[in-house]
């Protein structure tokens, strides 16, 4: 590996102790022998954004905007009409944007993950974000992306638009891990084009909610046989309002998308939705999961999985599930020595795990921690 593209060269151990901490908390790393980059913004102030590959650039946006004219001509509002984003409505922000721009470059495999943090510690009512993220033709990378607020932040926003642009036979893994206090309003505007042979994957896990989280994601499948997954698994809890949802357009010949929700609700309201559009010869699946708790007096789960056909041989389908942990179930563990606690925590990690593998031990380990927070009925 070779170091390049030191823009911000603050080191993450630098950090204070609670800083680096919370950032754990969401997969983002101090030991970064184990990433290829690292950039993370505090409030409102870059701290780092590095690369250790040549063939990979992290760079803060606003750097980037000022260094390449063909961003701005080619990527930046290019998924997501500027006129409809509340950030367009801050001239503050249209001077100098915050947020983070990746490339990686042409036939780049990278063998470690980079990882992207952006943090809230209650100095900043909002934090407005503009991210994009460029693989070029057969490049490959996993980013990590860790948004997370101190747990005793009250009131705040936190609003980004991420525009993700996936070339031709590339694949991006993009697992983003949150983690917010309940007084936070959030609100990502994100989406992704893919070209041919292309593939992304949405690993999306929330561990602790925010008060308000309103998501849709929008992926267009432009080339033949390119392919996106979405996977998100969220923990409600009272008091949180959740809509999480997914929209895929199946543009090409060949393309295929899968949408899987999961739900765990200890109170709190959860929406799970997602759209599939088949625009021409696909194969597509939504799939809708909810597991009731204790949702309270008006906790609930809403399931909505939708798919819409202008294409005869546009094969898709869905399916949508809500249930409650059987008593049966937990009396069996506890006969056999776990405890209450231990033994929903048990059952909710199965729920989690069904039909959703390949995740890798990072996520298996946040999934360990809903399932916990759940037998905790938190």
């Amino acid at each position: 590996m070779k170091a390049s593209h030191n823009r911000i060269a603050g080191k993450l151990q630098a950090l204070e102790p609670e800083d680096r901490e919370a950032l754990s908390e969401v997969a983002v790393t101090s030991a970064e022998e184990n990433r290829s980059g690292t950039f993370v913004l505090k409030d409102a102030s870059p701290v780092c954004s590095y690369s250790y590959v040549d063939g990979i650039e992290l760079l803060p946006i606003a750097d980037a905007l000022e260094t390449y004219d063909w961003l701005r001509e080619r990527y930046y509002w290019g998924l997501i009409p500027e006129e409809t984003s509340p950030l367009s409505q801050n001239k503050a922000f249209s001077e100098k944007p915050l947020g983070y721009f990746l490339r990686v470059k042409e036939g780049e495999k990278a063998k470690l993950p980079s990882q992207a943090a952006l943090y809230m510690t209650g100095s900043l009512g909002r934090q407005l974000l503009h991210n994009v993220v460029i693989l070029e033709e057969d490049a490959e990378l996993e980013l990590i992306t860790g948004c997370v607020s101190n747990p005793f932040m009250k009131g705040g926003e936190h609003i980004a638009v991420s525009e993700t642009y996936v070339g031709k036979h590339a694949k991006l893994t993009n697992t983003m891990i949150h983690s917010w206090s309940p007084d936070v309003r959030v609100m990502p505007h994100s989406a992704t084009i893919v070209d041919t042979g292309g593939s992304y994957v949405s690993n999306y896990i929330s561990l602790r909610p925010a008060g308000i989280m309103e998501s849709n994601p929008v992926t267009y499948l432009k080339g033949a046989g390119a392919s996106a997954k979405y996977f998100s698994i969220v923990l409600g809890s009272e008091a949180s309002m959740i809509t999480l949802g997914g929209d895929v357009y199946l543009n090409a010949e060949g393309t295929s998308a899968e949408i899987a929700h999961r739900a765990v609700c200890t109170g709190g309201k959860i929406i799970q939705k997602g759209l599939l559009i088949g625009n021409a010869e696909c194969h597509a699946h939504v799939d809708c999961a909810g597991m009731l708790i204790t949702p309270g007096s008006d906790g609930y789960i809403e399931s909505i999985p939708g798919l819409r056909s202008h294409h005869e041989e546009a094969h898709m389908s869905h399916e949508a599930s809500i249930g409650k942990i059987a008593p049966q179930q937990v009396q069996y563990l506890m006969a056999h020595g776990l405890e209450e606690r231990e033994a929903i925590s048990m059952i909710v990690r199965g729920f989690l795990d069904a039909d959703i593998h390949g995740l890798g031990p990072e996520l298996d380990r946040r999934i360990s921690e809903i399932a916990e927070l759940a037998g905790h009925g938190e």
